[in-house]
């Protein structure tokens, strides 16, 4: 009796759909990427403005650490405190000498007329702040210094960061219903000009680096 011959099967076609379900997936699944926080960083500076000295009161330095811990300057603090003392200290409303210093904006326009190049973009800001929100502003010639350890979760460094932002964004807020009884994102361009420069993103934010506990 002869012996049965074992049918093949032709695994060609199922290597073929096989390919194609492959392609099929790359193409459909959409894979989460974290691009880290836009940031738009200011120009370099240029001329005589390379060796700039910050006068350290107007440092504002926030550190978190290993531990998720938050200090300002020197000090463990309160989540829930930043952002009012991030606003204390911008605005300085007592002049206290420990907080950031505060120029007016008459003088930032002398300033501005007195340079070789003036930007005549912010002397026409520093006009209408005069014209329509009056010569007694101050700017503030603060900076805050956020800094990171290594070892800080990325989720805390976002809530620290969140309450940086939150602070100036409602100085802006409160100047711009102050003025004109409208929030900050309802104001016109122009107007939004005005406390961008009175109120600007001054936020040095540090590469990560071991910190001490």
């Amino acid at each position: 009796m002869a012996r049965r011959a074992t049918p093949e099967v032709n695994a060609g076609s199922m290597a073929d759909i096989a390919f194609l379900l492959l392609i099929f997936f790359l193409v459909t699944t959409t894979m989460d990427v974290d691009t880290g926080i836009i940031r738009k960083l200011p120009p370099p500076p240029q001329g005589e403005q390379q060796n700039i000295i910050i006068n350290e009161r107007n440092v504002f330095v926030v550190l978190v650490n290993k531990d998720n811990q938050l200090a300002v300057k020197g000090e463990l603090t309160d989540v829930d405190l930043l952002r009012d003392m991030v606003k204390e200290f911008f605005i300085n409303p007592t002049n206290d000498p420990h907080l950031s210093e505060q120029v007016n904006v008459q003088e930032k326009l002398n300033d501005e007329l007195l340079k070789k190049s003036p930007d005549m973009d912010k002397i026409n800001i520093y006009n209408n702040i005069i014209e329509q929100i009056g010569p007694h502003v101050n700017f503030t010639r603060g900076v805050v210094s956020l800094q990171n350890d290594r070892g800080t979760k990325y989720g805390r460094y976002l809530e620290i960061q969140n309450e940086i932002v939150g602070a100036i964004n409602e100085l802006r807020d409160e100047l711009a219903n102050e003025v004109w009884g409208k929030p900050f994102f309802k104001l016109n361009t122009e107007q939004q000009d005005m406390l961008k420069e009175i109120y600007p993103f001054a936020i040095s934010e540090a590469e990560p680096r071991n910190l001490a506990k």
